[in-house]
């Protein structure tokens, strides 16, 4: 009976300290009203090795490729949670703005799905969204060890995080995270101010980081 006890007593005790992995979703917040941004950069070869197969991604994952970081997407963050899905629906993106979306995203339909799940939430129009998703990814110096990869790498989280922070002045571990799955990095996610001047602090975003004790960084293929 004691033994069972104690054994309850640590199972409750490593659910409390486990990472924060899943944040709240208000969907159908008020445009506009947010904290700050993420900009969230996919790995794509990580991404390709995991979810590659499915249809949608084949511009993505497609031979010969070679894509290392795109833009998953900029995401208007609170503190506590996220809003999604806060336009009208059917709005979608005019030609002319889909234009300013082109090299940022790897495929149109990921733009797309972009805008209608997080741009709405911005305020902005559709045209600036991306235009702001652009300038936040130009804010972003890839360090050099990922930039030119050319085989796969093992890094740990923590690693991953100072080689951007020192890639970036001004960008610290606590202003980001890594994530993985399996054991395979998946993607950075960059916290920026909603100004994108700066980059700041995100404490539930850093909580959600990978905690596998290696991940895998894909070469580009």
């Amino acid at each position: 009976m004691i033994l069972a006890r104690i054994g309850l007593l640590l199972a409750l005790l490593g659910w409390a300290s486990a990472p924060a992995l899943a944040q709240r979703n208000e969907r159908g917040g008020a445009p506009g009203a947010f904290d700050f941004y993420v900009l969230a950069l996919s790995w794509s070869p990580g991404f390709c090795e995991l979810d590659g197969d499915r249809e949608r991604n084949r511009e993505q994952c497609a031979s010969g490729a070679n894509l290392r970081f795109v833009v998953h997407g900029l995401w208007p963050q609170n503190e506590r949670g996220f809003p999604s899905d806060c336009g009208p629906a059917g709005r979608t993106p005019s030609r002319i703005a889909m234009e300013q979306a082109q090299g940022l995203f790897p495929s149109e339909g990921l733009a797309r799905h972009q805008w209608r799940k997080h741009g709405t939430c911005s305020g902005s129009s559709p045209s600036d969204y991306f235009a702001d998703t652009r300038r936040a990814r130009e804010k972003i110096v890839v360090p050099p060890q990922l930039a030119k990869s050319e085989r796969d790498q093992s890094w740990t989280a923590i690693d991953l995080e100072r080689a951007f922070a020192a890639a970036n002045p001004g960008l610290r571990p606590d202003m980001m995270s890594v994530a993985c799955r399996r054991g395979v990095l998946q993607e950075v996610r960059i916290c920026l101010s909603k100004d994108l001047r700066d980059f700041r602090t995100c404490q539930e975003v850093d909580r959600s980081a990978c905690r596998s004790r290696e991940i895998t960084v894909n070469a580009p293929r």
